[in-house]
């Protein structure tokens, strides 16, 4: 028997239980690893209550990223061996291949050897928002040296990623925040300028950064109201990335912007990078380059034990942290 934690019904982080349970043999194409660490991600939380694109079906998992090492391989697994150190990058399916327990099963394709400088912990805080970020700023948005990226709610986990994979890349972040609370600590994640959106006025603060240009990317979790006021900060031609919905109101299209500056609006989900193989593979190229070299170093803001996962997701939600909340196993 394993451990592995379960909900039963849509809730609050209290309908999270730590179930015992039979874990079946890997699937052909499938590694099942013995998880050390766990990260923890927003969307988690979305999925336990409802609010996710993907429906529970109950009793069901959850959870997208761990670390550990490979307990057992499916028939047509050749890439790992048994003993291998691994992490987890984002399936497609997280109530099918949930990485909240000891042992889990995952396929193949979403395994992948991590530096061997990073802890378990750390490695199981990496791929979802390095995939992520990586995959709206350099994928898409084609990002590169010298220019400006705004990055909103920027102390989210993913957040601090999109700050160093920019920064990677050699552009100049501009991160938001409502209050000038987290500035600091923003900026010691690598933030070249941090406003506070509830004390400063955006567009103004932009403009005088960029000497009037605007910034040509924008990578937002928020929507609603804030797009308008975003798509005043941006310079011609610029895209606004949009990867989330934490607004609970809709906001109004800012159709002269778009039209003045002939700007590109895009919704974007991590699954456009996980879902293609070759995508995918520039991916794990990338950020475990980044995560060797030390451009990318995972950023954690508290670590819980497995029995105390309630209140890991309820310091999650309280969102007074910055960075990833990690659970160690075993």
């Amino acid at each position: 028997m394993t451990r592995v934690v379960r909900f039963h019904e849509y809730g609050e982080p209290d309908v999270l239980r730590i179930d015992d349970i039979e874990v079946s043999s890997p699937a052909a194409d499938e590694v099942q690893i013995d998880v050390r660490a766990i990260g923890l991600n927003r969307a988690e939380v979305m999925f336990r209550r409802n609010a996710y694109l993907q429906e529970a079906e109950f009793p069901s998992q959850l959870g997208y990223e761990a670390a550990g090492t490979v307990k057992a391989l499916g028939s047509d697994v050749k890439d790992f061996a048994v003993g291998d150190i691994v992490s987890v990058i984002p399936t497609l399916n997280m109530a099918q291949w949930g990485t909240y327990g000891e042992i889990i099963n995952v396929p193949a394709r979403h395994v992948v050897r991590h530096p061997e400088n990073l802890t378990f912990e750390q490695a199981a805080a990496s791929w979802m928002q390095y995939v992520t970020a990586w995959g709206a700023l350099v994928e898409q948005a084609k990002l590169s040296a010298g220019e400006f990226v705004i990055v909103s709610a920027a102390s989210s986990s993913v957040g601090i990623a999109a700050i160093q994979v920019a920064r990677s890349v050699g552009a100049h972040v501009i991160a938001t925040t409502r209050t000038s609370a987290k500035a600091d600590a923003l900026r010691s994640a690598g933030a070249h300028h941090v406003i506070a959106t509830a004390e400063e006025d955006l567009p103004t603060q932009v403009s005088a950064i960029t000497e009037g240009k605007g910034a040509r990317v924008v990578f937002d979790p928020i929507g609603g109201p804030a797009i308008a006021q975003l798509a005043e900060c941006m310079s011609v031609g610029g895209i606004l990335l949009e990867y989330g919905a934490l607004s609970p109101t809709e906001g109004p299209f800012p159709q002269f912007a778009v039209l003045g500056k002939s700007l590109t609006l895009k919704g974007y989900l991590y699954t456009e990078i996980v879902s293609d193989d070759a995508t995918l593979e520039r991916a794990k190229s990338f950020i475990n380059d980044g995560l060797r070299s030390g451009a990318l170093v995972p950023l954690i803001s508290r670590t819980f034990d497995f029995d105390e996962i309630q209140d890991a997701t309820r310091f999650l939600e309280s969102n007074e942290q910055v960075g990833k909340i990690v659970v160690r196993v075993n």
